[in-house]
């Protein structure tokens, strides 16, 4: 038993160490990627030539490795436009308009109390309609072509050439299948959290949300070799400590605001340093001795399975993870 809890706690530990490495390798990804372009450009220099000069085509020019500059992006949009924002207009905006009517009007009065209250509904109203929520859905657009990219360029600089999926069809239907999954297991937790005896289902929720945040780090690495959804899950639950261990500093750093919006302009600030942590960790893999597959994701895979077959009829049902390695 004394061998198990110390395998679990260095496993872990591991993951939380593995979790900062993004942090060091983004300032000397791209210049690593980079150099290594102009290695090979220069070592076939020659042959270039001839090419260009037999076709009397233009050289094409290298395209330059921009982690770095897409990292500063997403920290700017999210932070510098998102969730100040969201700061200025719920923490400087309406106090200040408050105030307002409590100095013209008395904190007692009828217009203080009633007409405030409307007043504040409809500048709320309008704020997240015309401003917070296409920024929204504008920035998940825009985070997410940033956040392949990062991984792109991430994979590259340490892995070489992705490995593709044999085809287009199953790429589609394994990233369709992916996110119907992440949102019932996202599901799954938040329902956990709610159980009656507070410590055990706070510390289920962290636990499970660790593991979604290193399934979503991970995920970009994997799918640029080849994984396949069932074999991404089982790699999880079979060696669940050094992920709750990866994912834990998002979760937390994730939950310091009750603003669901504020919390989300974090984890798009923060998460693409760990797509390069993700892409540049080595996963502590728990011999098969240690006997303690999860088997977390079983039941939101199996929901998936009946909603897919309901909503598109004979479709192929991803293998439940437990043994599907």
């Amino acid at each position: 038993m004394h061998e198990i809890v110390k395998m679990v706690l260095l496993a872990m530990i591991k993951g939380i160490y593995d979790s900062f490495k993004g942090m060091l390798v983004v300032f000397y990804l791209d210049k690593e990627v980079n150099e290594r372009a102009r290695n090979r450009q220069n070592s076939s220099a020659i042959r270039q030539k001839q090419v260009e000069e037999s076709s009397q085509r233009p050289p094409k020019k290298h395209e330059k490795s921009k982690v770095v500059h897409n990292v500063i992006q997403c920290a700017l949009l999210n932070g510098g436009v998102f969730l100040l924002s969201v700061l200025l207009f719920e923490y400087v905006l309406l106090p200040t308009i408050d105030s307002i009517f409590n100095i013209m009007f008395g904190a007692e009065s009828f217009v203080t109390g009633v007409v405030w209250l409307w007043v504040k509904y409809f500048i709320l109203l309008i704020y997240r309609t015309a401003w917070l929520i296409p920024l929204f859905l504008l920035s998940k657009i825009i985070n997410a072509l940033w956040f392949q990219d990062i991984a792109d360029s991430a994979y590259r600089y340490s892995r070489g050439k992705p490995t593709s999926f044999p085809s287009i069809s199953m790429y589609f239907a394994d990233s369709i299948f992916s996110i119907v999954v992440q949102c019932l297991f996202l599901i799954q937790t938040t329902c956990i959290s709610y159980l009656p005896f507070y410590p055990v289902g706070y510390a289920l929720y962290y636990a499970q949300m660790s593991l979604l945040y290193s399934l979503y780090s991970f995920e970009y690495k994997w799918f640029n070799m080849g994984w396949e959804l069932h074999k991404r899950l089982s790699f999880i639950e079979e060696n669940w400590p050094y992920f709750i261990g990866f994912g834990l500093p998002l979760t937390i750093l994730t939950q310091i605001s009750e603003s669901f919006v504020i919390n989300g302009c974090v984890f798009s600030i923060l998460f693409p340093l760990f797509i390069i942590s993700g892409n540049e960790a080595n996963p502590v893999i728990l011999s098969n001795n240690f006997g303690c597959n999860t088997k977390i994701f079983s039941f939101v895979i199996i929901v998936a399975n009946v909603i897919f077959s309901r909503t598109i009829g004979q479709t192929k049902k991803v293998p439940l993870t437990s043994g599907s390695r």
